[in-house]
């Protein structure tokens, strides 16, 4: 692995079952089980690790209504991730599943879209179908750690580390971001919330929970257009991911993939 090259990991830690109506804008007309997986993804290069994405926690699985797992932190000691030595934490949106665990990295500072942060505190939060999955902690906490010299902010595509970059798309929430890592297959986009299935950017069709649907669908272009192909992008949610990819070590099966190896499952 050279010095701008990364693997990368996906820790899955709670579960959800749903169907497919609830999964697309203008629901679906083949209805029938359509399950969420919940992951945090983290990113380790031979200089540095990053994470993308933090998760929730088990009251909070129990106050919506989720199958938690493995708490996030389990997750990534079992890749060999100590949370205490992660420096960098990319938040792909403010999202209750995104942004919460706020206690679990002490020592990182935070990237965040400044269209988030606008977002999340400003006039749309009065809305209360808006704000339903946001929780007020996870935001008090970001402006917590922005007092603290711990957030660093980015306005469309931002440089974190060589060989690593987020990019604005919005859509989903106003100031959602993916990110874009070099790894030894090509380039890999983290789509995270950007699209929640392999189908939404495949099919080209919107998820249900969106902020603005013409920017949700070119954002499954953009996602396109900065992996180095189709499937090198890899969704927020699906449980194809755990299936198209291999697990780092057999304990760790139905827990973690590794996604910058070829996929398997193809």
């Amino acid at each position: 692995m050279s010095s701008d090259t990364y693997e990368i990991y996906a820790v899955r830690y709670a579960h959800h079952h749903r169907r497919a109506s609830d999964n697309f804008y203008g629901g679906d007309p083949h209805d029938g089980p359509m399950p969420l997986d919940y992951f945090v993804w983290a990113v380790v290069g031979e200089n540095r690790t990053l994470v993308f994405d933090t998760g929730f926690d088990e009251a909070m699985a129990r106050k919506r209504g989720r199958e938690f797992l493995l708490a996030p932190r389990d997750g990534l000691l079992a890749i060999g991730v100590d949370p205490a030595n992660v420096a960098d934490v990319v938040i792909s949106h403010m999202h209750y599943d995104h942004a919460g665990n706020n206690d679990l990295f002490p020592n990182a500072t935070f990237h965040l879209q400044d269209r988030e942060m606008a977002f999340c505190t400003g006039r749309c939060m009065c809305h209360r179908d808006m704000r339903r999955s946001f929780e007020a902690a996870d935001v008090t906490a970001m402006v917590d750690r922005l007092f603290q010299d711990r957030v660093r902010f980015h306005d469309g595509v931002g440089e974190i580390a060589p060989g690593i970059t987020v990019h604005h798309v919005g859509g989903h929430t106003n100031g959602l971001q993916v990110m874009r890592v070099k790894t030894a297959r090509g380039w890999v986009v983290l789509a995270s919330d950007a699209s929640h299935f392999y189908a939404n950017f495949e099919q080209m069709r919107a998820y249900a929970t969106v902020y603005n649907v013409g920017d949700m669908l070119e954002g499954f272009a953009t996602v396109k257009r900065l992996a180095t192909s189709p499937a090198h992008v890899i969704p927020g949610h699906d449980p194809l991911v755990l299936q198209r990819y291999k697990a780092p070590k057999p304990e760790l099966d139905g827990i973690a993939v590794r996604l910058d190896v070829e996929p398997a499952g193809l």
